[in-house]
């Protein structure tokens, strides 16, 4: 046997390994041809060593060969699909070590090249959801390739009703790297009543290059899923509001249509019934002129002499025959504030008062006070009536020059049969009597 110093090389020329390309996921094989040029029968043990290790074998592990002779063993490579094997150029070593010479280690190596693939993991959530208006949405997204990819966002919608804004537009990522997106939409228009709109839509996921490289690549493994979502328009305001509101609506309606006039006509006529003349009975044509109406208590039918008065305010004998007559006096008096109305009996006249009403249709506060000439009849809070009279069987009797007069003083004006407030006080007094001549 030759010592290993001056025995050549164990295979040395023989080692050699041609380049190999493959795909993750796929497999792929080259060969190694080992050589003994030495002078002895001498086994050796094949391991691959590198990057490669994990997924690559060699077959058979290992030979014994003769002096002289060659034998070629297969080298076997299956990279997992996995972000983990990085697309590129890795380096490829296979230790041969002689058994009796290990110190004659050779360690030939090539190159492997891993092709690159491409492979997104994408989730939209929430698939549904529902709004007004506007809707968010996250986009996760994992690069489960193993090349960087840049990405970009592409909404899908079937008409133009919704709007889609990505933040950030595009996402950069590298092997095994995951990020994320939001996502907001917006409607064109609210959906003020009635049922839901939904909307369906989709996101597509692509990839984006930079130059040619964007338009060249073709690559099958390229994920570009759309994400099916939607969003539910709600409408702004609930269906059994409509019903509601149109409800309200009738009842304004029948208000202003049937019952507003109804209550105002009833007002009116009750305004005109209390302004109106009183009926009174006309004096008996067969009474000689200067004898009152009345007859005289305890007188046994027969009429006043002339020169005789009725009392309360006294009479004279100077009245010539009249004949009946009224006056009104309508005041409307401001909110806080008093306010008098008079009647001046004409020149040459008597009046002779033997009625009288009071008004107060709105139900007004404050008080009213009626005066005869320089004589005070009464003083009436306006809250304790609507309607009030006063009737006297002998007549209170002022003459020419002198004034029925009325004050008013408005502590708070009322409501009338509109249902409206008033701005303020509003009053009337008819009087009622005998309007006569003076001698």
């Amino acid at each position: 046997m030759t010592s290993p110093a001056a025995s050549p090389s164990p295979g040395a020329p023989g080692l050699d390994i041609p380049r190999v390309s493959v795909t993750p996921g796929g497999t792929a094989s080259t060969t190694l041809t080992v050589r003994n040029d030495s002078d002895i029968v001498e086994a050796y043990r094949l391991e691959v060593v590198g990057d490669c290790a994990a997924w690559t074998t060699v077959e058979p592990e290992g030979i014994s060969l003769y002096p002289g002779t060659s034998e070629t063993v297969t080298i076997r490579l299956a990279p997992p699909r996995s972000s983990q094997v990085r697309a590129g150029d890795v380096p490829l070593g296979v230790r041969v070590l002689p058994a009796e010479y290990p110190e004659a280690v050779r360690v030939p190596e090539t190159t492997v090249h891993i092709e690159e693939f491409r492979e997104l993991r994408t989730e939209l959530a929430p698939r549904r959801r529902r709004g007004w208006l506007r809707g968010r949405y996250r986009l996760a997204v994992r690069n489960e390739g193993n090349t960087p990819v840049q990405l970009g966002f592409t909404p899908g919608q079937p008409g133009e009703e919704l709007k889609f804004d990505f933040r950030p537009t595009t996402l950069k990522l590298e092997p095994g790297e995951s990020a994320e997106a939001g996502l907001r939409l917006r409607t064109g228009r609210p959906v003020w009543f009635g049922t839901e709109t939904t909307w369906p839509f989709t996101v597509a996921v692509a990839e984006t290059g930079d130059g040619e490289d964007a338009e060249e690549r073709q690559d099958p493994g390229v994920v570009r899923a759309p994400l099916d979502a939607e969003f539910v328009q709600m409408p702004i305001f609930p269906r059994w509001l409509l019903a509601v509101l149109a409800a309200l609506l009738a009842l304004l309606l029948a208000w202003f249509l049937l019952v507003r006039p109804a209550v105002r006509s009833t007002a009116k006529e009750a305004a005109d019934e209390v302004v109106q003349k009183r009926p009174t009975p006309t004096a008996d044509a067969n009474q000689p002129p200067g004898t009152g109406g009345d007859k005289k208590p305890g007188g046994g039918g027969k009429s006043d002499p002339p020169g005789t008065g009725g009392g309360g305010g006294g009479g004279s004998g100077g009245d010539a025959g009249g004949a009946q007559s009224s006056a009104t006096i309508d005041l409307q008096t401001a909110s806080g504030q008093s306010k008098t109305g008079t009647y001046v009996v004409p020149a040459g006249k008597a009046f002779g008062i033997t009625d009288i009403v009071v008004a107060n249709f709105q139900g007004d506060e404050g008080v009213v006070t009626i005066d005869f000439g320089d004589r005070k009849i009464t003083t009436i809070a306006l809250e304790t009536f609507r309607n009030q009279d006063y009737h006297w069987v002998t007549p209170i009797r002022i003459t020419e020059s002198q004034t029925v007069t009325v004050q008013v003083t408005c502590a708070k004006p009322g409501t009338p049969a509109t249902g409206r407030r008033a701005q303020g006080c509003h009053e009337v007094l008819n009087v009622s009597g005998v309007l006569s001549d003076l001698r």
